[in-house]
C-alpha cells in the first residue's frame, strides 16, 4: 500500500512540497550574515538519501538548525560522494546541473533541481587558501551530488546562496584536519563550511526491519555511542582511530561517510574542544548524529 513509509510515499518528496510552503518565506526573511557576526560555525551533517525529503521531522531539524545562524554568504560543502585526488572544486557556474548519484528511487527524485547562484568568487577564495604544492583544481562541469543538494534544499530552499563542493582528496584523518584548518578563514568571512556524510553507513547490513525504522542494529548504536562520547571529550585522536571502534567494520564498510567529519573538526579554532550534537537519533537504523564547531 502506498504511503506506508518514506520509501513508498503517495507522492515522492510530497513531504518536501508541504514543508517548503512555510520554509520558503521563512528563508526569504532570514537575516544575511554581516562581518559584525564574526565567524560562522562549521557543521558535520548526516545527509540521508533522497527520501530525506519525505521525512518531515528530519527536515524540520535541519531547517531549524539553519535558522540558528545568519544566512551565509556562501556554502562550501565536502560530501562523502566525491572522493577525488588531487583536490577538486565543483563547477562554480550558476545553475550547474545536479548529480543524481543514486539508484532505485522514485522517478521524481531525478527531476528535482537546486539552481544555485554563481560561485566564482568562492572558488577564487578557496583556491587562494591552498598551497602551491597542492592546489584546488576546478572541475569544468561537475555539479552538486545528493550529499550536498538534498540537505541544502532543506536548509536553504530558495537556492539563493552560492554553493561549491570540495572533493575528499585523502582518507588520512590528519591530512583532512589540516585541510579544514586551511579553510577556517572562509568561516570568518561568512562562508558556511559543511562536512556531509552519515555517522554510520552500513548499508549492506541493513535488514527490512531497519529500513522501515523499527530496529537499530547493535553495530550502529555502538559506533554512535563511541563517537558521541569522543566528540563530547574533544578526543580527536580517538576519532582518528575509528577503524578500530566498536561496531566496525559494519558501521563503515568504507570510510567515505565518516571522513568529512575531520574537515569540519579541522576548521575549529580548537579541534580538541568538546562538541555537542545538534541532531541525534536514527534513520533506517543509521545514526543521524550531526554537530557544529565554533
Amino acid at each position: 500500500m502506498a504511503g506506508r513509509s518514506i520509501f513508498d510515499p503517495e507522492v515522492p518528496a510530497g513531504a518536501y512540497d508541504s514543508f517548503v510552503v512555510d520554509a520558503a518565506p521563512r528563508s526569504a526573511a532570514q537575516r544575511r550574515w554581516e562581518p559584525s557576526d564574526g565567524a560562522l560555525p562549521a557543521l558535520y551533517i548526516g545527509h540521508g538519501a533522497p527520501p530525506l525529503l519525505d521525512d518531515a521531522r528530519w527536515m524540520s531539524q535541519l531547517a531549524s538548525w539553519a535558522h540558528t545562524m545568519p544566512k551565509p554568504r556562501a556554502v562550501l560543502i565536502v560530501s562523502a560522494h566525491w572522493e577525488a585526488a588531487p583536490l577538486m572544486l565543483s563547477s562554480p557556474a550558476a545553475g550547474t546541473p545536479l548529480v543524481y548519484d543514486f539508484g532505485g528511487f522514485q522517478p521524481r527524485y531525478y527531476t528535482l533541481t537546486y539552481p544555485t547562484p554563481d560561485a566564482s568568487a568562492l572558488a577564487a577564495e578557496v583556491a587562494s587558501l591552498m598551497p602551491d604544492t597542492a592546489p584546488a583544481h576546478q572541475h569544468p562541469s561537475r555539479g552538486l551530488d545528493h550529499g550536498a543538494w538534498v540537505p541544502l534544499k532543506v536548509m536553504y530552499p530558495l537556492a539563493d546562496v552560492p554553493v561549491l563542493q570540495l572533493s575528499i582528496p585523502t582518507a588520512d584523518p590528519g591530512r583532512l584536519l589540516a585541510l579544514g584548518a586551511r579553510l577556517r578563514p572562509l568561516r570568518e568571512s561568512g562562508v558556511l563550511v559543511i562536512g556531509s556524510g552519515f555517522l554510520t553507513h552500513g548499508l549492506p547490513f541493513l535488514t527490512p526491519a531497519m529500513l522501515t525504522g523499527n530496529e537499530v542494529p547493535g553495530w550502529s548504536a555502538e559506533f554512535d555511542e563511541w563517537a558521541g562520547e569522543a566528540l563530547a571529550r574533544g578526543d580527536v585522536e580517538t576519532l582518528a582511530s575509528f577503524r578500530r571502534a566498536p561496531g566496525m567494520p559494519y558501521a563503515h564498510p568504507s570510510a567515505d561517510h565518516f571522513l568529512p567529519l575531520f574537515v569540519t573538526l579541522g576548521t575549529a579554532a580548537d579541534p580538541s574542544a568538546p562538541v555537542s550534537s545538534v541532531i541525534d537519533g536514527y534513520w533506517m537504523g543509521l545514526a543521524k548524529r550531526s554537530f557544529q564547531v565554533s
